[in-house]
């Protein structure tokens, strides 16, 4: 027997049993783009490894240990996307779509780094992300956080993530406190840990964001970003607040929210959660002012957020998610040859008729027993069922299949959402011609 082959460590199959949270998150995506009125883009999975050397710094842990890397045919440097920000500005310059232009846009999709897998991380990760171009002020930096609030509501994660801001000023005045920070550090080198040391040298806003459980004294004690901001990025930063409190969005200023690289500047947010462990940020956002510049295009204003798909759904596991997801309305039940054939080109015609009707198929020719097994296992609401004595009467048999669901007992249909309780008089199958089929399925729609 040949051997197996496996997947690479680190990059997962989606399986059908999960495919419905992540169809539920990118529908709810979606329909919040089209609410704010923002454009998809979509780039290559591959490009030139100087776009991100460029971008994220090479040298961060990203570009020397963590980019998937190599040489194509013609000896050019590739690199699968880690990250969705510097392929979408790229998309950006190359297009000639941000020159005096004010664009809103976002994408979806795989993103890769090689690192070690754990939960919340893996090597073939997916992101959401949003990014606006040409607009400076405080309000679309505000506007982005309601965006993420909202989609919290429409996930029914409002209670399980929690907002902190921070203000990163200008690059002129994060210098300056760069030079107080390594000061501060230096006179610490013994309470240091071997990152904290190799930031230290190339990257030391970053220090602050260390999860050592050793150093959280010593950064809680280090001279705060806030105290030397300009007065330009202290306004900004007063006046998204002021955004934020009119909409009634809690938040936490948290001094040690930074990003290591310079052409980030202003506002920075996180949406964080206490139910992932270490993996605790589950949307990271702020203005990336310098980067269009620093990637060959003209200077222009910017800010965006990503969020982690895998993140998302691990909350959404942890929730009673299942009542939002879209199950069939209706599963086919077909018993015999004859049935077999006349159900199937029902179900077509039932599609035809009742728009976004969803039918579940029992095909195989199984058993009676076997079949209504699947279709519970479906956890469609009703069964239609069709045999021999069906098909001489030329009717259709209708079965709840959900315990709160019945006909009432003078034969009508209740499929109108009401919740008058039900009699344990009210029978729970009922036969109907195909037009009283049709009619019923109709109102079974309209209420889901």
């Amino acid at each position: 027997m040949a051997e197996k082959i496996q997947s690479i460590r680190g990059m997962n199959d989606i399986l059908p049993d999960e495919t419905p949270y992540w169809q539920f998150i990118e529908e709810k995506l979606r329909h919040l783009m089209q609410l704010y009125n923002y454009d998809e883009i979509r780039f290559p999975i591959v490009e030139k490894t100087a776009l991100f050397k460029r971008s994220i710094g090479e040298v961060t842990d990203i570009v020397e240990k963590e980019m998937y890397t190599f040489e194509d045919r013609n000896g050019d440097s590739l690199s699968l996307r880690p990250e969705g920000t510097a392929a979408c500005v790229r998309a950006g310059i190359q297009n000639g779509i941000l020159v005096n232009q004010q664009q809103r846009l976002w994408y979806m999709g795989p993103m890769f780094r090689h690192e070690r897998p754990q939960k919340g991380r893996y090597r073939q990760f997916h992101q959401l992300g949003v990014e606006v171009f040409g607009l400076e002020g405080p309000d679309i930096d505000a506007e982005l956080i309601y965006m993420t609030a909202r989609f919290w509501k429409m996930l029914g994660l409002e209670n399980s993530v929690s907002l902190q801001i921070n203000s990163l000023g200008t690059s002129e005045s994060r210098a300056i406190y760069r030079d107080v920070l390594t000061d501060y550090l230096n006179a610490q080198r013994e309470l240091l840990d071997e990152d904290s040391l190799r930031r230290l040298e190339t990257n030391p806003l970053r220090i602050l964001d260390s999860k050592n459980p050793q150093m959280q004294e010593l950064i809680e004690q280090a001279p705060r970003l806030m105290d030397h901001l300009d007065d330009a990025s202290l306004k900004h930063f007063e006046r998204l607040r002021a955004y934020l409190d009119a909409v009634g969005i809690k938040y936490e200023i948290n001094t040690r929210l930074v990003r290591g690289l310079d052409y980030y500047s202003k506002t920075v947010f996180e949406w964080v959660t206490d139910r992932l462990g270490a993996q605790g940020t589950v949307c990271a956002g702020g203005r990336f002012d310098g980067l269009v510049k620093q990637l060959g295009g003209r200077d222009t204003r910017a800010v965006g957020f990503a969020m982690g798909m895998e993140r998302l759904i691990a909350l959404l596991e942890q929730d009673e998610l299942d009542k939002q997801l879209k199950h069939p309305h209706v599963v086919m039940l077909m018993m015999g040859e004859h049935a077999q054939n006349a159900g199937l080109a029902l179900a077509e015609h039932l599609r035809n008729e009742v728009d976004k009707l969803r039918i579940f198929s029992v095909c195989g020719g199984s058993s009676f027993k076997s079949q209504m097994k699947r279709a519970d296992k479906s956890q469609a609401e009703i069964a239609v069922i069709l045999g021999d004595d069906e098909l001489d009467n030329d009717v259709v048999t209708v079965k709840y299949l959900r315990a709160d669901g019945s006909f009432q007992a003078d034969g009508s249909i209740r499929a109108d959402g009401s919740q008058t309780e039900r009699s344990d008089n009210e029978p729970q199958q009922k036969q109907m011609t195909q037009q009283q089929l049709i009619e019923f399925l109709k109102k079974i729609v309209v209420k889901d």
